[in-house]
């Protein structure tokens, strides 16, 4: 069988948790940061889980992490 290949811009973004599920970060954090209030930018810094929807996508795309 061969190898499958890594999607390496997923890589970059997503992980794999020990139960296996799969968490993201958030977007909104990178500029334009005074017009957003702190308790917004606090919780864009944290990581969430991927919805079920798109779980079995991310995984065939990050298949060794």
């Amino acid at each position: 069988m061969p190898k499958l290949k890594t999607h390496k811009g997923a890589s970059k973004r997503f992980k794999k948790t020990a139960t296996g599920k799969v968490k993201r970060g958030h977007s909104y954090l990178r500029h334009m940061l005074t017009s957003k209030p702190h308790k917004r930018k606090k919780k864009l810094g944290q990581s969430v889980l991927v919805s079920d929807a798109d779980t079995p996508k991310i995984k065939r795309m990050i298949p060794y992490q």
